[in-house]
């Protein structure tokens, strides 16, 4: 069984430990997004473990689609198909069903989904995500759930999470099944909750005392960093969060800058994840903390310093921007690469100092500084 510690708190912001069968993980963390088993960008699992990643997170719907969760389970999970060792989160298909809106259709059984590969008909409801989370055999297995639209009208957000609330039923009775079945890979699986209520404060802290009441092993929030204004989530963050287990962690759905982070962190908030660090990577867009760098930018062109000389990642210790720019220029994959996992470890190494913040009582300080340091893009 898992357990979450809190170790310190400085106001609401939490420092604490989850203990899981693949190993403990130091909170607050960053997972790093690797949809379909891998991080793009060309990243391996060992590279991963190079820039101190603590949890790679997978897609439910990414991979039952290619190249299937049967694939997976034969040989023997998602742990040893990627030769990945730590924590893996998977997502439960769930947002597919807000971001393939012209693909689906609702209703209570289920959605019933057109792939974007080949245009197949998908049946997915609770029980079928939880089945597939349980072939690919991750740490933590997501709730099937609706993110509705930030836009969405006030009555069909009622309806939404209402529904949303009798799949996480019916989501926690087949994990508990296939938990007690001989052949599951990973009999230790852990179940998520997932908060929606789009931009409405009142639905979301009716939805999260709902789910409490559940117990789970944590909860996420979702349906966040999809189109509302940054001060509109902070607003629902400072209403839902103190309505959820103070000892369980909080996840923070697809979200999101280092700004974000911070400023979630700075609300109570424990795990995160989001695609920005390497879709940015892949397009020459790196982070440092002086700013973010446009790599394509001519002023690189003969720049010999590394992406940024405070970083410890296996990019800076070795290569100019100048290097870099040229491999992008010319479309060599290297270019990348090396762009994707110098981001990656400037998210795991942020998420580290934070860490340490934490532990040393100098969060607020931590926050300002580093706030005021990302504002200065170039």
């Amino acid at each position: 069984m898992a357990e979450y510690t809190l170790l310190k708190t400085e106001g609401r912001a939490r420092r604490g430990e989850f203990r899981t069968v693949h190993g403990t993980i130091q909170t607050p963390v960053f997972m790093n997004v690797g949809t379909a088993a891998a991080i793009k960008g060309a990243v391996s699992s060992e590279d991963l473990e190079a820039i101190g990643t603590q949890v790679e997170l997978s897609n439910t719907y990414h991979l039952h689609v290619r190249p299937g969760d049967e694939v997976v389970r034969k040989m023997g999970g998602l742990h040893r198909f990627m030769d990945w060792h730590r924590p893996i989160l998977s997502d439960s298909g769930g947002f597919q069903v807000f971001s393939l809106a012209q693909l689906r259709q609702i209703r209570e059984e289920g959605v019933t989904f057109r792939s974007h590969i080949d245009g197949r008909k998908i049946f997915m409801g609770p029980e079928e995500s939880i089945q597939i989370q349980s072939n690919l055999a991750s740490t933590i297995a997501m709730a099937f759930d609706e993110c509705p639209s930030s836009v969405a009208e006030r009555a069909y957000v009622r309806q939404s999470i209402d529904r949303t609330t009798r799949w996480l039923v019916r989501c926690r009775a087949k994990m508990k099944e296939l938990n007690a079945c001989e052949d599951t890979i990973n009999r230790s699986q852990l179940l998520f909750g997932i908060n929606q209520g789009a931009i409405y404060p009142d639905l979301r802290i009716e939805h999260a005392k709902a789910i409490v009441d559940l117990e789970l092993d944590g909860y996420a929030i979702g349906g966040l960093a999809v189109g509302e204004t940054h001060e509109q989530m902070y607003d629902i963050l400072d209403h839902v969060v103190p309505c959820l287990p103070q000892d369980k962690p909080i996840y923070l759905m697809g979200v999101g800058t280092p700004a974000n982070i911070l400023e979630a962190v700075e609300r109570g908030v424990d795990f995160f994840d989001c695609v920005y660090p390497s879709r940015n990577g892949r397009h020459g867009h790196v982070y440092t903390w002086q700013g973010h760098l446009n790599l394509f930018n001519a002023q690189y062109e003969t720049d010999d310093r590394p992406i940024d000389e405070q970083c410890d990642c296996p990019v800076c210790r070795r290569y100019s921007r100048a290097y870099i720019r040229h491999l992008l220029k010319a479309k060599e994959m290297l270019g990348l690469r090396l762009c994707v996992l110098h981001n990656l470890r400037f998210y795991n190494r942020m998420m580290e100092e934070i860490r340490d913040a934490l532990d040393q009582g100098n969060f607020a300080q931590y926050k300002k500084e580093r706030t005021a340091s990302l504002n200065n893009g170039r």
